[in-house]
């Protein structure tokens, strides 16, 4: 078992350490599990405890704390602290599954500035002079890996320790959000497959894909374990479903301009992936009206450009449409309405999540 909080460090600062170390002890609880199937199947599931370990802002197990102790869970004094921070470390693995699989989706080469988990069992399958093709082990490894850490996600969070009554009254936006994040994820390739410009679309993609399982339900879930009223719990929803479609616009920005060395991906991977942003759209629709033949051309470059010059040409016509103004803006006015959400919310939890919404949206280049 991790190590148990005292009092004085059940403050926001402290969830990040105290989620790594629930963490670390759910790998070492299963260890042995792992290793009776067989030695090559512990020495795969290496490569998913070190990516769980070894990188994360933890984001979604502190929206989630925020969500208990905001709606009077400390309070109250029902359930045991600890137990419901491990309840909220699963989260950390849901999130673990999106992005070891979204990675093979996309072909990505790193996240993190590290290689992708199927990337490297691909390196480790070539310098082993295994046989077959290093590529498809590579994939085929990683999606059973994102497999297990969705399937290990359940076990961590129905048997945290929380009472079996607190999972009964979380049992609707647990079940919702794994729905909404995988439906999210089909709904982006889809997209992307189509060749979609509709901003709506897209916005339907930053809410079930990223917002919902990001701020949202982590809050709704929270909330749910303190027992809290409707009006509270609709009060964090609103919050984050704001919030968190803030985070991804801004994270739409950084798949576009970002700096490699601050994301950790290649500059431009989204235009190189053939993303269909709100960037994107807004941009086409801006460069319509204006510029049809820049329009044009950023609808062939899309997925299609991959060298250097040719994604920051791309990125220059996006720039240069005024779309990345408009998204800024939008982030900024989402910000601002996801804060008027928490009028009336619990003083200490609506600082701690202005806090939280400043981090999540303020990011830089």
């Amino acid at each position: 078992m991790a190590e148990q909080l005292r009092p004085e460090q059940l403050g926001l600062d402290a969830i990040p350490g105290a989620v790594e170390r629930n963490l670390a002890a759910f790998f070492e609880d299963r260890a042995e599990a792992v290793a009776t199937i067989g030695e090559p199947v512990a020495e795969a599931v290496e490569y998913l405890r070190a990516f769980v370990l070894e990188g994360g802002k933890r984001m979604r197990p502190s929206f989630g704390w925020v969500g208990f102790a905001g709606a009077g869970g400390l309070a109250k004094g029902d359930e045991d602290p600890d137990a419901v921070l491990r309840a909220m470390s699963s989260l950390e693995l849901i999130q673990a599954c999106a992005l070891v699989h979204d990675d093979i989706i996309d072909a990505s080469d790193t996240r993190r500035g590290h290689p992708t988990v199927h990337r490297a069992l691909e390196a480790d399958h070539r310098e082993r002079g295994m046989r077959g093709s290093a590529a498809a082990y590579g994939v085929n490894a990683a999606i059973l890996l994102g497999d297990l850490a969705l399937a290990w996600a359940e076990d961590m969070w129905r048997y945290s320790g929380v009472s079996l009554a607190a999972l009964e009254r979380a049992a609707e936006p647990w079940v919702g959000m794994r729905t909404e994040v995988i439906g999210g994820q089909l709904l982006d390739m889809m997209l992307e497959s189509r060749g979609s410009e509709s901003a709506e679309l897209a916005d339907r993609v930053n809410r079930f894909k990223t917002a919902a399982y990001t701020i949202e339900r982590p809050l709704h879930l929270g909330a749910a374990l303190a027992g809290a009223d409707d009006t509270t719990i609709e009060a964090f929803r609103g919050y984050g479903r704001d919030i968190g479609i803030a985070f991804q616009l801004r994270d739409d920005l950084l798949g576009v301009f970002g700096d490699p060395a601050v994301t950790g991906k290649p500059a431009g991977d989204d235009l190189r992936e053939g993303k269909r942003t709100v960037l994107f759209a807004t941009a086409l629709e801006l460069l319509d009206e204006h510029d049809p033949s820049a329009a044009q051309e950023l609808r062939d470059g899309i997925g299609q450009v991959s060298d250097p010059a040719g994604l920051a040409r791309l990125a220059q016509l996006i720039r240069d449409s005024g779309a990345e103004d408009a998204v800024e803006a939008r982030i900024n006015e989402l910000t601002a309405s996801g804060l008027r959400h928490l009028d009336g919310v619990d003083d200490d939890a609506a600082q701690a999540l202005t806090a939280l919404a400043r981090k999540a949206t303020d990011r830089r280049m």
